[in-house]
């Protein structure tokens, strides 16, 4: 029989997968994305898991009795990885066969190489599959020798591969619009990534009371960047304030913005309940992990209407 934990990672694991695609589905009643998908999709919160991993690995590295083991991080990070290579490994597949106009199934390994080569897109898209790759690889070897290793040059190939695609986007054009998009990207992958990290390591109440309180400090800062650069950006895109109902863009993002008002109310809320009571060890490590779970299940609608809004004109 299962343990409580790991009822509640399967439910966090289950939880995530169907709030991003409710997030596409929403976005596809409001608009028609120009179709990345659920892969995409996925393929994203996998990155911000991974990358929320290497930031936790960070705040712990240096601590004499860190809360979390190295090792655990290491064997996340690696499973986790492992899952967004595959991801990424699939939607790099399907971007090649619809950049050459062919079915998945014809695309040969000619047009394959041309489109990572020739395309401008496809060289984007080959980069981060890279870094994808070299998150995998050196997480997988960190563990299997229990080495002590920074986990920050997997932050900085984690951080590079989420950015990748928007970076060089619609906003690129823009001044200043490519470090908006990132500075977007990556606070909304680290808000969400790090609390499905702590879900995923973290096991003791005094763990909870150690790392809670310094996660609730770092989301802060996550939102107010996230909160203003998406404001910039959605302003820049949309151009006049009759477009938010008048474009498909413009009502994803207002979508978007109505389940990230949600996520805020939320997270007021336990900002006064729950991180005060875990950091005083008055909350159990399972109703944290409880609380954990259900907020990176609600996060997960927002990064589902964020894939689709991406891919929206």
């Amino acid at each position: 029989m299962l343990s409580e934990r790991r009822q509640w990672l399967l439910v966090a694991a289950a939880g995530v997968a169907f709030g991003t695609v409710a997030g596409l589905a929403v976005a596809g009643s409001l608009a028609i994305p120009d179709g990345s998908g659920s892969v995409r999709a996925l393929a994203l919160c996998a990155g911000s898991a991974v990358l929320g991993l290497a930031v936790l690995g960070s705040m712990v590295q240096n601590e004499r009795r860190p809360a979390v083991s190295p090792d655990d991080v290491w064997r996340t990070i690696a499973a986790v990885g492992g899952l967004w290579l595959v991801l990424a490994s699939i939607d790099l597949v399907r971007a090649a066969a619809a950049t050459a106009g062919v079915p998945v199934t014809g695309l040969g390994v000619d047009r394959f190489v041309e489109y990572l080569t020739d395309s401008g897109a496809g060289r984007v898209d080959g980069g981060a599959w890279v870094c994808v790759l070299a998150c995998t690889l050196v997480a997988a070897v960190a563990y299997r020798r229990s080495a002590s290793w920074s986990t920050a040059p997997v932050l900085v190939a984690a951080g590079l591969a989420l950015i990748a695609r928007p970076v060089t986007g619609h906003m690129a054009q823009q001044p200043l619009g490519s470090l908006l998009n990132a500075v977007h990207v990556l606070a909304a992958a680290i808000w969400f990534g790090v609390l499905l990290a702590l879900a995923l390591t973290v096991r003791g109440r005094g763990a909870w009371a150690e790392l809670l309180p310094r996660y609730s400090q770092l989301a802060l800062w996550c939102v107010i960047s996230l909160v203003v650069s998406g404001v910039v950006d959605g302003a820049v895109r949309l151009g006049s304030v009759s477009a938010l109902l008048g474009t498909g863009y413009g009502r994803i993002l207002l979508a978007k913005a109505v389940v990230l008002v949600a996520l805020l109310l939320l997270a007021r809320v336990w900002r006064r309940r729950w991180v005060p009571g875990a950091a005083s060890h008055r909350v159990s490590a399972e109703e944290s992990l409880r609380n954990a779970v259900l907020e990176v299940c609600a996060m997960s609608v927002a990064l589902g209407l964020a894939a689709a809004l991406a891919t929206t004109g």
